[in-house]
C-alpha cells in the first residue's frame, strides 16, 4: 500500500472527539507519511503552541506524535501546509462561521459539529446560529451532505462539505432505516426511542450534571422532546415529529450509547423476515455489525468503530424492538469522520478502522 499525498488538518483537537480523531489519523495506513496538522480552538490556546502529547499524553510516541505541535490557526497555514481536507471538531458557531471561508480556500471539510447537518431552518433553530451572509450560507447548506455512509455513500464521495452526524442520531437512524425503507413500521402508533449515553457525550467541559457527584450511581433523563439531534432523525428518516418520541438519558459510564427502539409493525411478520431486511440493507456496510436476535451490549462496541444492531420480535409478530449500540466518540463522531474521509478519497470504507 502506498502512502497518500493528501494533507489533512484537525481544528479543535483538545476535546474528547478531537483526541480520538487524532489517534485514528496518526495510525491511518494511507497517512503514515503525512501526519495531520493540528490547530487548537482560538479561545482555548490563546495563540500559544502546545505539544500534542502534552495535551493528550495517551498519544505520546504514536507514529511520531510526540514531536507534533498544536498550532494557533492562521488562514495562510492552509496554503503553507498544502491542506486539502479539514476536520472541524469545533463548536457549532465556529464551524458555521468558518466553513464558508474554508470552502473559498478550496479545501474539503468534514464538520463534526451540528452546524451543517440540518436542511430545515425550523430544525436548525435549536443551535441559534447566526450567518453573516444568509444567502451564501443557504447555498452552502443546500450542497452539504449528511455524513452517514450507510445512507449516503455516493454523495459523500463527491462532497465538498460533509456534516458528520450526531451520536444519538447515528444509533437511531441505523436502527430504523431498513424498516422504514421497506415500509414495515406502523407510524400511526409511533416509534419510541429510549437512548442512554456515557458522560463523554456531553463534551469535555464539566457541568453540574456531568460532575462525578451527580453522574455516579445515577441515571437521569434530559432534553426530552428538545434534544438537538431530533431534527436529524426527522430529516434523514422522513418522519414527522408526531411519529417518533426520543428520550435521552445520562449513564454513569465514560462512553457508549445504548438505544432501545420500540415500534409496532403494519403486518404480522417473522424473525426471519426482519433478519433478511437488515442483512440486505447493510450487506455492504462494513461498520455495521448485525447480530440478529443476539442483543448488543455497550461493552462489545465501546472503543470500536462499529454500530451493533440486534432485535427482538414479540410472539404476535407485530411488536418489534431494535437495540443499537455504538461508541459515541467513535462511530458517533471521530471514526465516522474517518469513514467519510475514506469515501471522499476513494479508499476502502473501513480502512484504518476495522
Amino acid at each position: 500500500m502506498t502512502s497518500s499525498q493528501h494533507q489533512t488538518a484537525v481544528f479543535g483537537v483538545s476535546g474528547y472527539a478531537g483526541a480520538e480523531l487524532a489517534r485514528l489519523l496518526l495510525h491511518h495506513p494511507r497517512l503514515r507519511d503525512h501526519a495531520p496538522v493540528f490547530f487548537g480552538r482560538p479561545e482555548e490556546e490563546k495563540g500559544a503552541r502546545i505539544a500534542l502529547a502534552d495535551l493528550h499524553p495517551q498519544l505520546a510516541n504514536n507514529n511520531g506524535a510526540s514531536g507534533l505541535m498544536v498550532e494557533p490557526f492562521q488562514w495562510n497555514a492552509l496554503g503553507e501546509h498544502k491542506i486539502d481536507l479539514v476536520f472541524l471538531a469545533t463548536p457549532h458557531e465556529q464551524s458555521r462561521a468558518w466553513v464558508p471561508k474554508l470552502l473559498q480556500h478550496g479545501v474539503r471539510v468534514i464538520d463534526l459539529s451540528g452546524a451543517w447537518r440540518l436542511d430545515e431552518a425550523t430544525n436548525r433553530a435549536i443551535y441559534k446560529l447566526e450567518d453573516q451572509d444568509p444567502d451564501a450560507a443557504h447555498a452552502i447548506q443546500q450542497k452539504a451532505v449528511y455524513g452517514l455512509p450507510e445512507l449516503h455513500r455516493e454523495q459523500i464521495a463527491s462532497a465538498h462539505l460533509i456534516a458528520n452526524p450526531g451520536c444519538y442520531s447515528t444509533s437511531i437512524i441505523l436502527a430504523l432505516a431498513p424498516l422504514i425503507k421497506e415500509k414495515r413500521i406502523d407510524l400511526a402508533h409511533g416509534i419510541i426511542c429510549d437512548s442512554k449515553s456515557g458522560v463523554s457525550g456531553a463534551g469535555k467541559t464539566p457541568t453540574a450534571k456531568t460532575h462525578f457527584m451527580n453522574a455516579a450511581d445515577n441515571l437521569s433523563a434530559y432534553s426530552v422532546f428538545s434534544h438537538r439531534h431530533m431534527g436529524e432523525m426527522l430529516e434523514q428518516l422522513g418522519l414527522k415529529a408526531s411519529e417518533i418520541t426520543f428520550a435521552p438519558h445520562l449513564l454513569p459510564i465514560p462512553r457508549g450509547i445504548f438505544s432501545t427502539v420500540y415500534m409496532n409493525l403494519l403486518e404480522t411478520t417473522t424473525p426471519e423476515a426482519i433478519d433478511a431486511c437488515f442483512r440486505n440493507f447493510y450487506a455492504n456496510s462494513p461498520m455495521v455489525r448485525w447480530s440478529g436476535t443476539r442483543l448488543p451490549e455497550i461493552q462489545y462496541c465501546v472503543r470500536t468503530s462499529y454500530c451493533d444492531l440486534g432485535f427482538a420480535l414479540a410472539r404476535d409478530g407485530k411488536r418489534l424492538i431494535v437495540i443499537s449500540c455504538l461508541d459515541n466518540l467513535l462511530k458517533g463522531a471521530s471514526s465516522q469522520a474517518v469513514q467519510n474521509m475514506n469515501l471522499l478519497f476513494g479508499w476502502p470504507e473501513q480502512e484504518g478502522l476495522a
